[in-house]
């Protein structure tokens, strides 16, 4: 907005038509007096001020707000009819103006001053806008850096104070800092543990996790510089982020070699203990077979049939735990061919249709393709989860398989309308010897089942899952590649 000055109203009214003609916004004073109340008030892109006024004149008017830091910097143009003389002229700049124009005025001359600066205002004071935010930036920035270094301190503070190796590293993985933990396991290199020759690269692992944007938690084995022997050791890696982006990695070695032995010793237990149990319960059930045919006694048909459940149930149970002592000790062996999986599944549902007479077994869709994998390990499966769609739905009698080929893979669901499996406990239940808290209580069982099918899907590179709505039912499935 410009500020016109003047204490005569034509000359005001004549130089505001003239500026409101050209679309600039115009304020008027009729003394200087008037003139500097509102100039405190008002922001002003140019004074356009007359030199001869009663009381304050133009030149006091323009020293005392020279005074104002506030509109020291707005241009100040003169007028005047009388002082042309070049000692008022010079007094005029002197007294803060930009530029003096003599009356008459000529209306091209005055508006060309009058664009002229205007826009040159305008533009300082987008500069200075500019400046202000420049500042605040910087500032902010300033801000930001320092508590940033502050908490890279309180952390570098914390991960020293901690018993475990503790390390930070860059966005993209690489190395940034380590506690001195770290240099008990290294020979000199800082930046390279002494992990065991069998185990991946840590550096590697690292920049993969960096990639993937995705925690990193493994097993790896480490010594110390002045020891011989590996231990193990739990790696956790997890981000720090800052405004949803990861800024750097924080990183932890915690030493579970006791756990490793206690679990090693655990499985060597079952492993010994099942290969004791098979022996017997192999005689027993030559035994049980051999009564079976010797006994003509209608009456006690009942208890010998009870018998023989009993003993399926524990030799279930023993080549389970088998099973898991292979796994464990990467023992488990698949023979791998091609088969028709349509056939086996077949067989597999007829079999399990005899044993579970009081049940309905239906299959629906294709599944008469050729599959690559171990044939025996694969039926496992579908009997373990055969098995458990009937144990889990007591009030119901139908189960449903459903079979279709997707693309390179062929989808296997097995379907019943049992108790269902709560939300939060879906993604434990292929865990070992976990069970649901519900089924814990109604059924028996050790919870291994689905850990064993899940370590022999994952071996033929199958998708896996389960879907379930409790009290209504659950789905179990998995894609294997054609």
């Amino acid at each position: 907005m410009i500020l016109i000055v003047d204490d005569k109203k034509e000359n005001i009214l004549s130089l505001e038509s003239l500026l409101a003609l050209h679309s600039f916004p115009v304020d008027t004073a009729l003394s200087g007096e008037q003139a500097l109340k509102k100039i405190l008030k008002n922001n002003y892109a140019l004074i356009i001020l007359d030199v001869q006024m009663p009381g304050m004149d133009g030149f006091e008017v323009a020293e005392t707000i020279s005074g104002y830091s506030k509109v020291k910097d707005v241009p100040i143009i003169f007028l005047s009819a009388a002082n042309t003389d070049k000692k008022f002229i010079a007094k005029g700049y002197s007294s803060g103006a930009i530029d003096y124009i003599t009356k008459p005025i000529d209306p091209d001359i005055l508006l060309l001053k009058v664009n002229t600066l205007y826009k040159l205002y305008e533009q300082k004071r987008k500069v200075n806008e500019m400046q202000v935010k420049l500042q605040s930036e910087v500032e902010f920035r300033k801000k930001a850096q320092y508590e940033t270094n502050e908490k890279a301190n309180e952390l570098k503070s914390i991960l020293e104070s901690i018993p475990q190796i503790a390390f930070t590293t860059a966005k993209n993985g690489e190395l940034e800092y380590h506690n001195s933990q770290w240099l008990n396991y290294t020979n000199g290199d800082s930046k390279h543990l002494l992990t065991h020759p069998d185990d991946p690269s840590l550096n590697e692992e690292l920049k993969k996790m960096a990639a993937r944007k995705q925690p990193l938690e493994m097993e790896i084995r480490l010594r110390k510089k002045t020891d011989e022997k590996y231990r193990y050791y739990l790696l956790r890696v997890l981000p720090v982020k800052e405004n949803g982006s990861v800024i750097k990695w924080v990183g932890s070695f915690t030493e579970i070699e006791e756990q490793k032995q206690a679990i090693k010793r655990k499985d060597e237990f079952i492993s010994m203990a099942s290969h004791e149990l098979k022996t017997p319960l192999t005689s027993i059930q030559g035994y049980i077979q051999l009564l079976e045919r010797m006994v003509n006694d209608e009456s006690l048909r009942p208890y010998i049939d009870r018998t023989i459940v009993q003993i399926k149930k524990l030799d279930t149970l023993v080549n389970d735990l088998l099973d898991i002592s292979k796994i464990e000790s990467g023992k488990l062996k698949l023979n791998m061919k091609n088969f028709n999986f349509g056939k086996m599944l077949e067989d597999t549902t007829a079999m399990m249709q005899e044993t579970f007479p009081d049940h309905r077994i239906e299959h629906s869709g294709n599944a008469n393709v050729i599959v690559y994998g171990d044939e025996g390990r694969l039926e496992q499966v579908i009997i373990n989860f055969l098995s458990n769609a009937i144990k889990y739905a007591p009030s119901s009698t139908l189960i449903r398989i459903e079979t279709k080929i997707e693309e390179n893979d062929l989808l296997v669901k097995v379907i019943d309308s049992g108790v269902g499996i709560p939300k939060e406990e879906l993604s434990h239940v292929f865990e070992k010897f976990y069970r649901t808290e519900d089924s814990s209580k109604r059924f028996q069982g050790l919870g291994i089942g689905l850990y064993i099918c899940a370590d022999i899907l994952s071996r033929h590179d199958c998708r896996y899952g389960v879907e379930s709505d409790p009290g209504k039912g659950s789905t179990f499935y998995f894609n294997i590649p054609l």
